[in-house]
This record gives structure tokens, sequence and C-alpha cells, in this order.
């Protein structure tokens, strides 16, 4: 919390034991209509008794505190900061970068500065398209801030409607590595499933336990087994306590390889939402600091390829493995 941000402390006497959430802090607090208090709360901005609790629609517990952190106002509109970015190609209608962990794409809690978004404005003075809204300027598809990779941003109005067109259409090559707990079984398949918000986490996706449902969206990832490591102990000959695969999306759903290969029960080595169990036997395992020390999901857009949406060429561009993940891959070569 920085020096100009408000902390409003709470604690629930009996009398709202069993009131919704939302509701009685727009009764403590006057100066937040409900709707604002229901934003912050899904935003994380919230902990019941030093947990964060993201559900407007959670009932309240006598006796318990809640802390709500309102951040200070903001500029309107993103202010150009200088950036090395990694430049793998530009011309007037776009540009090809390699984007690191750990730096957002664009504006939003948590992230108001020092995101793609903000180098991209200097780094291209004004030429980006405005399609996306002053928050997210040329921006037609997004990585997660700890997914590292190549991405294409558009410069150009005509760049940005010809590549969203793309995407939605689902023609370009998307292929990512990833480095997951359990190996896949098969080998290779597709994934297809629909993801939705997860009803106590909306910063959380899962596919819906029906396989009926209609919640969230249609999502298929296509995955192949490129190396499996060590042996699961009791299991087949083969069978890997962990593997690196090669995912291949027919559809850009938010968290959608995350999601997947957790939902098949190999999660991304490294990732705190879906996969944070690192497995007793690959922590035992773990003589130097290879996997205790990747913070992050393992997780590397390595191929983009499509159409320049204006002149019409074949575009493909590779990405080797960042330092990070090579060493992973290196601690479980020796598995």
């Amino acid at each position: 919390m920085t020096a100009t941000d408000q902390l409003t402390e709470l604690t629930a006497d009996a009398d709202a034991a069993g009131e919704r959430l939302d509701r009685w802090l727009a009764g403590q607090i006057e100066t937040l209509s409900r709707s604002r208090l229901k934003a912050l709360i899904e935003q994380g901005q919230l902990r019941v008794d030093g947990t964060v609790l993201t559900d407007p629609s959670a009932k309240i517990a006598a006796g318990s505190v809640y802390a709500l952190e309102v951040p200070a106002p903001r500029a309107a509109d993103p202010v150009p900061e200088k950036m090395d970015l990694d430049v793998l190609y530009e011309d007037d209608d776009l540009i090809v970068l390699l984007k690191p962990a750990g730096l957002a794409v664009h504006p939003a809690a948590g992230n108001w500065t020092g995101t793609l978004v903000h180098g991209l404005l200097h780094h291209c003075a004004g030429s980006l398209s405005g399609i996306g809204g002053v928050e997210r300027p040329g921006i037609v598809h997004r990585l997660d801030k700890d997914t590292s990779g190549v991405m294409v941003v558009a410069k150009s109005d005509a760049a940005h409607q010809g590549l969203a067109a793309q995407f939605a259409a689902h023609t370009v090559e998307r292929a990512y590595i990833a480095f997951t707990r359990n190996a896949p079984s098969p080998k290779a398949g597709r994934i297809e499933t629909r993801i939705a918000r997860a009803p106590q986490d909306r910063k959380k996706f899962v596919v819906p336990r029906d396989p009926h449902s209609e919640a969230g969206k249609h999502a298929i990832t296509n995955y192949a087994t490129l190396a499996r490591y060590g042996q699961a102990p009791g299991a087949a000959i083969g069978t890997g306590l962990a593997a690196k695969v090669e995912c291949r999306l027919e559809t850009g759903r938010t968290h959608q390889i995350r999601v997947h290969m957790g939902h098949i029960g190999c999660p991304l080595l490294g990732d705190p939402v879906y996969g944070n169990k690192r497995g007793n036997i690959l922590a035992i395992s773990d003589n130097g600091r290879e996997l205790k020390d990747f913070r992050r999901q393992a997780l590397h857009a390595a191929i983009l390829g499509f159409e320049h949406p204006v002149t019409g060429e074949d575009m493909r561009f590779e990405s080797e493995l960042p330092k990070d993940m090579e060493r992973l891959e290196k601690f479980l070569e020796r598995l």
C-alpha cells in the first residue's frame, strides 16, 4: 500500500452476521457506492482476518476484522515510460517483441505503472493503434504477467483490425513450451472444454464439473509431450515425474494452458495459482535450487506466426527458452 492509499478496518458485530459482504460494507462506508465496493472486493482489495476475500456475496462473520484498501486516484491515461524492449521486428504497422516474465502487459489493479503498454507508448512515440482504448493501445493479445515469450502489437489501426480478425478466426500459429508436474497420458492429445471463472475466486478460472455446463467460454488446447523426466514410483515404466510439453492454442482464453494442463493432472511447475504443489519427490531431488527458486509458471510463448495484416506477408517468429526455464530444464534432465 502506498502512502496515498486508504485503509479502512471494520470489526463485524453479532447483528451483522450472515449479511452479504458488499451490502454490509456499503452501510459502513458511506463514501463508496455498493458497485464500487463490489469492484474493489473482486480486485482483491479486501482482507478478512488477514486473508484476501474476492467474493462480494460472501456472508459476514461476527467478530471478524474486514480491512479494505482503496487505491489512490490514478492518471486517466498511461504515461510513456522509458523501458528496454527486446524487439524482434518492427515496421510502420506492427511491432513483434519478447516479453520477459514479470512484466504485466497493460495497466490493471496492482500494475498501474511499469507495464508493457507504458514502455510501448515511449518506444513508439504516439504511433500505437488507439482501438484498444487508452489503457490497452495496440494490444491484440496478451500474455500473463509471469509468462514469457513472443508478442505482436499493432501500431496502426489497419494492423489492429487485421490482427484482431486473425486471432478471432484462430488462424494465428501459437505454440508454447511448458514444464509440468507429472507427464500427460496419453503423450499427445486435444483438450476441449469450457473455461469459466471460479465461483469462490474471481481471479481464478476452472473447467466446470458438469460436462454439459454452458458457463464460461469454449476452449481448445492441443498438446504434445516433448520429454519425460524421472520415474513415478509404483507406476508403469515411463510414467514421468515431470514433462516438457508443447501446447498449441486454437482459442485464447485467460489462463487457458494453465487451466487445461491442471485439468488433466499436469499443472505447470511453479504456478502459484493452479499448481503450487511442487511434489515431494521433485523437491527432494532438488539438491540445488533450480526448482525451489523457480517462482513463476513454467510457460513460454515460443512460436508466433501470422499473416502481416497490411502487406499479406507470412510472418513467423521463434524464441528460445529464457535462462530461468533453461536452468529448470537442466534440473529435470538430472532426475
